[in-house]
C-alpha cells in the first residue's frame, strides 16, 4: 500500500510539475523573468506559513539547521530558478530543457558520494543517460548555440542544475527529519529574498509591472500548487524513496510539457517526440525498477551530527 501511496505521489508531481511550463509561458508574456520568479516564492512561502502555523508543524530548533535551510534554499531557489530565467533568456526554451534535465545525472554523483544506500550503479548511469538524451532529441531543433552570450546561458542552466541536485541530496542526506512543510516554506523564504532584490534593482518596482489577469492566474497557480504544494509532496518523497528517483522528474516534465502543449496550445507534435519519449521510458524503467541493494544504515541528521 505504501508503495502504491508513493507512485501516485511521484506521478502526481511529474503532471503538476509539467503543466507549470505553460503557466511560466503565460506569466512571462506580462512580467519579468527574474521578479515573476521571486514573487512566485514570496506568495508560496506565505502560503505555507499560514499552513504551518495552522497545524503546529514543527520547527527547526537549532542554528545550525536555520542555516542548512538557508544554504539549500538558495541553491534550489535562487541559484537554481535564477540561473534558469536568465539562461532562457540567452538560449532556446529547448537547450534549456535538455540543460535542466542534467539534474538527475548530477544527483547521481552527489548521492553516491552523500548516501551509502545509493550508490551509482551500471543500471542507474544508463537509466539517466537515456533519459538525457531521450529530452535532447525531443529539443534536436532547439540545441543550437548563438554567440558567447548563448554559451554563458547554457553554463548558467548547467550550474543552476547541478545546484538543484545537490541541495536535494543534502536535504536526504542531513535533514530527513525536518518537515516536510517547514523545509519547503523556509528554503522558499530564504530562496525569494536575492531574486527579488536582484529583479527589483534590474527589472524595477514590482508593483508597477503590467499586472493582467492572466498573469496574475499565472502566478498564483505557480505558487499554490506549482511551488507550495509541490515541493512539499517533493521532500515527503525523499524521505521515502532514492533521491535519484525523485529527480526522474525533471526528465518527464520536459516531455509531458510538449503533450501538453500539443492537447492545450494546438503546439506541433513532431515524429521525433515519440522517439525521444520512447527514451526517456527506457531509461526511468531502468532506474525504477532496478533490482535494489541492500538496505545502509541512514544518514546522519543534524541533529545526531551535533552529538
Amino acid at each position: 500500500m505504501n508503495s502504491v501511496r508513493i507512485l501516485a505521489v511521484w506521478l502526481l508531481l511529474c503532471t503538476i510539475w509539467s503543466s507549470t511550463w505553460i503557466f511560466i509561458k503565460l506569466g512571462l508574456a506580462d512580467l519579468p523573468p527574474m521578479l515573476f520568479a521571486g514573487l512566485r516564492f514570496v506568495l508560496a512561502s506565505a502560503v505555507l506559513l499560514v499552513v504551518n502555523l495552522a497545524r503546529r508543524a514543527p520547527w527547526p530548533r537549532t542554528g545550525r539547521e536555520w542555516g542548512f535551510i538557508a544554504i539549500t534554499g538558495v541553491m534550489t531557489f535562487s541559484l537554481n530558478y535564477g540561473l534558469l530565467f536568465w539562461g532562457e533568456e540567452q538560449i532556446t526554451s529547448g537547450l534549456a530543457a535538455v540543460l535542466q534535465a542534467t539534474i538527475p545525472a548530477f544527483g547521481l554523483v552527489f548521492a553516491h558520494l552523500y548516501l551509502p544506500a545509493e550508490r551509482i550503479t551500471l543500471p542507474k548511469a544508463v537509466g539517466v543517460g537515456l533519459g538525457v538524451v531521450g529530452i535532447g532529441v525531443i529539443f534536436a531543433d532547439q540545441l543550437q548555440l548563438a554567440g558567447a552570450l548563448a554559451l554563458w546561458g547554457s553554463l548558467a542552466v548547467v550550474v543552476g542544475a547541478c545546484g538543484a541536485a545537490y541541495a536535494s541530496v543534502l536535504v536526504k542526506a542531513y535533514g530527513r527529519h525536518l518537515d516536510p512543510g517547514v523545509l519547503a516554506g523556509s528554503q522558499m523564504f530564504f530562496g525569494w529574498l536575492p531574486l527579488v532584490a536582484l529583479g527589483w534593482s534590474v527589472e524595477g518596482n514590482p508593483w508597477a509591472l503590467h499586472w493582467t489577469r492572466q498573469a496574475v492566474f499565472a502566478l498564483v497557480y505557480l505558487a499554490v500548487l506549482g511551488s507550495a504544494t509541490a515541493f512539499c509532496m517533493y521532500y515527503w518523497l525523499v524521505r521515502r524513496v532514492d533521491v535519484t528517483k525523485t529527480m526522474l522528474i525533471s526528465l518527464v516534465t520536459p516531455v509531458a510539457a510538449v503533450l501538453i502543449g500539443w492537447a492545450v496550445l494546438n503546439e506541433r507534435l513532431p515524429a521525433r517526440t515519440l522517439a525521444g519519449g520512447l527514451c526517456v521510458l527506457a531509461g526511468l524503467g531502468l532506474v525504477i525498477f532496478r533490482r535494489e541493494p541492500a538496505a545502509a544504515p541512514a544518514p546522519e541528521t543534524l541533529e545526531g551530527a551535533e552529538g
